[in-house]
Formats: structure tokens, C-alpha cells, sequence
């Protein structure tokens, strides 16, 4: 069996390893690091949970031993999608170049330019950022890559789903062509492959497992839930989910729950407080300090459930996670590897349950495709589940609105039950009405109108005149009506009455 020491190691970080208690490599370490000190470029497929970290860190210390950083211009740059991974490859080098002069600086979004400056005015020998913070520094004119002998880019995959995909093309153009390019993804997108083709040369491809796979230390399960309305999903989906929860009891140590959306993510951390969870959120609109504090009370054991937007599917090294819970299934079916990935890491065994509902049929079936195979079954703990409370902002506008329907459509003075009652009254006032006379001239004679009966039961109000809107194919009375010319007072009683005289009386 391969060990650290057989990898050509440089002795200071063999003995950090030793200190941290390594003394196997994985199988992409034992694979990869080779290659990487050999000075070729490294394509490396590998599911999350494997060590990927570790296998372009190590070679990097070992290579970067001889030599001195210039300012501005840093010797090896690290790329990484997200806050959180760029922060863990920094921690990373760190414990494994604890015994050499070597230094590094992070640049990621949430801190401030002038304390990044400051270490970059310095040098550095790696420099770890995402992309945006990098083009940021390199646009302000205090960034050169001039000198980068070494490019590492860290879930490339993700960096697609992201959208980095055009910053990453950008950066390589900004590096020396005869760098060292160290190129690491769980998975293999059209995209992806295009751009290893064009940056890479000659890469000594290693790939430990095949694409989008799972590791079989994980217990998956798939929650069928059938909502009774579907505007009471996302209600009972939660109902749901803490029923899971408590079925597992003391085995579930701890737990990351993730959803689709941001503003999901916070609903369902609040909901499991108000019910006694100990939960909190992180996603990409909080604050980096906040999304430190979340992380650091999730790996001391301070915190017990942590509800994740896909920003925390990557780069959470935390070895002891005991269950992985899928509230949504994820539109992009490489993130169910990833989210589930979280468990069942370093040999351990963990439980990944994900809920699904009628409306995400499409979402599993490609999941499904992708890992080559159907996702057990699990039994609902709740079968005939009851959604949360409704409260009082929820149900009133639907009073209210049945209200103001009610209201409209009643004459004033009359019972709420409106057009029954309006069309018994509707003969009585119509005979009540005098008879409108008609003129001898067709085009004087007034439109028929339609009964009273008729007018209640399409909504219409009990008003003596009918409401009119717009022109359309009914002409008012007034327009059709002639005017009376002036007549001698003989005249008066033989001559027809006006139509405004008629409606006088």
C-alpha cells in the first residue's frame, strides 16, 4: 500500500502530515501528486470527499520550497468557486506548510480591499481567491500574473453552474503560457472538457471513480410527499422534514439541510426554531463574518442543523456530518452528488434523505440518469401529514376578498345571500316602473333591455339604470331619442311625449 512517504514529499511537509495524523494517501492523492511534481499538467475527475484538496496542496508546498515571492506578483494561484472552498484550501495550506517560509493571501468577496492590498504589495508565494476578487485586484492595477508557475482550479463544475466560466478563460489568457495547470472536477460537462482542451496540455487524466457517482458509505432515501393542496406544499414539506428528523433521534448528530433558494433557506431555519431545532442559515446574501460564526458552531458541535443554499454544497470540509437532508431536489442534478457528498466522508457512514413531490418528477428522473440508478424509497413518517397553523395574515385576505365580492354584488340594505334575492325582488320593481313609450319611427324606438331577472344573476347591481361599459353593441336611450321640436299649445296634447317628459312621470 502507498504511503505519504513514498510520494516524493518535501521532508517538512511529510512531517505536517505526520502531525496531523495522514499517513495513507487516497486514491487521487496517491495518483495525482506524482504527476504534479513531475511538472505535467493534472486533469483529475474525482467525487467530493476524496481529497482533492490535499493532492494539488501537497505537490504545490513541495515545488514552491525553492524560490522567493516578488510583490504583486504571486508565484501560484489557486482558484476556487466559493468563499467557503477558498477558505479551506487556505486552511489546508496552512496545516501542511506549518514548517515552511512560505505565504499566502486569500482574496474573496466580504473583506476589504486594503488588508488584501497590503498582503499583496508584500508577495506571496500562493495566492487563493475566487474569481471575481481576483479580476477586481487585477483591474485596480495592484495584481500582476505575470509570474504564476502554478494554476490550480478547484470544483471547476462549479465554477460552470456559476457562471465563472468566462473569468476563468480570461484568467488563463492573463498567466504565462508555460505555467503548470492543475485542474480538478467531480464532474465532466461538455463546457468543462472544451476548456481542458484548450488550457491544459497533454494532462495526465486520473480519474478514481466514475463521473457523478456516490459513495457507498451513504444510506440514501427518497421522501415521497403528496401535498393535500398545493399551496400547503411548502408547509407540509417542513411537517415533513422534522418528522425525519426526530424519527432518527440521537443518531443524527448533526445535519446539513439544503434548498434551492435563498429566501427558503432562511423560511425553513426559522420554522425549525420556533419548533425547538437548534438551526441556522447560510447562504451567499449574508455577511462573510456571519457566514464564519454559522460555520464555526456547526464544526464545533454548537450548532446542530445547518439549512444551505448549493454556496454550501462545495468545500465544507467537515468530516463528522452524520445526515445530509434534500428539502428540494436540486434543479442541476451534479449538485445532488455534491450535497450529499457532506457525509459519509473519510470512511464514515451517513444517511442522505431528499424530499420530493409530485412537481419534481423531472428534477429526480435526471438525477436518477445521471448516477445510473433509482434512489430507494423511503417510508413517509407522516403519511397523512397536517400543515402548520394558518395564520391570520394567510387566511384574512381570502375573507376579505370574499367579502368584497359579496359586498359589490348586494344591493344596499339587502341579506348578504345577493343574487337570489335580488332576482324575487326584480318583478315587483320592474312593474312598479312606468312603461316607457316607443315612437312610430323604427330608428326613435328604444333597444329592448334585458329583464331584471337576467341583469341579478350575471352580478349586475339592483340599480333603476343599467350600468353601461363602453359604447359595444348597446346605444343609451338618450342617443337614440329625437328631440321634440317647439309646438304650438293646440299641438301639445296630440303630439307624442318626449322621452325625458316619459321618464318624469
Amino acid at each position: 500500500m502507498t504511503k505519504f512517504t513514498d510520494l516524493a514529499l518535501d521532508p517538512k511537509v511529510l512531517q505536517a502530515i505526520a502531525e496531523a495524523g495522514y499517513e495513507t494517501p487516497t486514491p487521487i492523492q496517491a495518483q495525482a501528486i506524482p504527476h504534479a511534481l513531475e511538472g505535467r499538467d493534472v486533469l483529475g475527475i474525482a467525487q467530493t470527499g476524496t481529497g482533492k484538496t490535499a493532492s494539488f496542496t501537497l505537490p504545490l508546498i513541495t515545488m514552491l520550497a525553492k524560490g522567493r515571492a516578488r510583490a504583486r506578483m504571486p508565484r501560484s494561484l489557486v482558484l476556487a468557486p466559493t468563499r467557503e472552498l477558498a477558505a479551506q484550501v487556505a486552511e489546508n495550506f496552512d496545516i501542511y506548510a506549518k514548517h515552511t517560509k512560505l505565504t499566502k493571501a486569500l482574496l474573496i468577496g466580504g473583506v476589504s480591499f486594503g488588508e488584501q492590498d497590503k498582503l499583496i504589495d508584500r508577495g506571496v508565494d500562493v495566492l487563493i481567491a475566487t474569481p471575481g476578487r481576483l479580476l477586481d485586484h487585477f483591474e485596480r492595477g495592484k495584481l500582476l500574473l505575470t509570474g504564476v508557475q502554478v494554476m490550480v482550479v478547484d470544483e471547476a463544475d462549479r465554477m460552470l453552474d456559476m457562471g465563472f466560466i468566462p473569468d476563468i478563460e480570461r484568467i488563463f489568457q492573463l498567466t504565462p503560457f508555460t505555467r503548470q495547470t492543475l485542474f480538478f472536477s467531480a464532474t465532466m460537462a461538455p463546457e468543462i472538457e472544451r476548456i481542458t482542451n484548450t488550457f491544459l496540455t497533454a494532462p495526465a487524466r486520473i480519474e478514481v471513480a466514475r463521473q457523478a457517482t456516490t459513495s457507498e458509505n451513504i444510506e440514501q432515501r427518497l421522501i415521497e410527499v403528496k401535498p393535500s393542496r398545493k399551496d400547503r406544499s411548502f408547509a407540509e414539506k417542513r411537517a415533513v422534514l422534522r418528522a425525519l428528523i426526530e424519527a432518527e433521534g440521537e443518531a443524527c448528530t448533526n445535519a446539513i439541510i439544503f434548498c434551492n433558494r435563498k429566501m427558503d433557506v432562511d423560511v425553513v431555519a426559522k420554522s425549525l426554531k420556533q419548533h425547538g431545532f437548534n438551526a441556522a442559515p447560510i447562504h451567499g446574501d449574508l455577511d462573510q463574518s456571519q457566514r464564519s460564526r454559522t460555520l464555526d458552531a456547526f464544526r464545533d458541535g454548537s450548532l446542530h442543523l445547518l439549512v444551505a443554499s448549493d454556496v454550501a454544497a462545495r468545500g465544507l470540509d467537515i468530516p463528522a456530518v452524520s445526515h445530509v437532508f434534500n428539502f428540494d431536489v436540486p434543479s442541476h442534478p451534479e449538485d445532488y452528488v455534491h450535497r450529499i457528498g457532506r457525509t459519509g466522508r473519510a470512511g464514515r457512514k451517513g444517511k442522505a434523505f431528499t424530499l420530493a413531490t409530485p412537481s419534481d418528477e423531472k428534477y429526480l428522473a435526471n438525477v436518477e440518469s445521471l448516477v445510473k440508478q433509482p434512489i430507494p424509497r423511503g417510508e413517509n413518517p407522516l403519511p397523512q401529514v397536517r400543515p402548520e397553523a394558518e395564520t391570520a395574515e394567510e387566511s384574512a385576505p381570502r375573507r376579505t376578498s370574499r367579502s368584497r365580492s359579496t359586498s359589490r354584488n348586494t344591493p344596499r340594505g339587502a341579506p348578504r345571500e345577493g343574487a337570489e334575492v335580488v332576482a324575487e325582488r326584480a318583478p315587483e320593481q320592474d312593474a312598479a316602473r312606468p312603461a316607457e313609450r316607443s315612437t312610430d319611427r323604427p330608428h326613435d324606438r328604444a333597444p329592448e333591455r334585458a329583464p331584471r331577472e337576467d341583469r341579478s344573476r350575471s352580478g349586475r347591481s339592483d340599480r333603476r339604470d343599467p350600468v353601461v361599459v363602453g359604447m359595444g353593441s348597446h346605444v343609451p336611450d338618450f342617443i337614440l331619442r329625437s328631440l321634440a321640436r317647439s309646438r304650438p299649445a293646440s299641438d301639445t296634447e296630440a303630439a307624442p311625449e318626449t322621452g325625458a317628459e316619459a321618464d318624469g312621470e
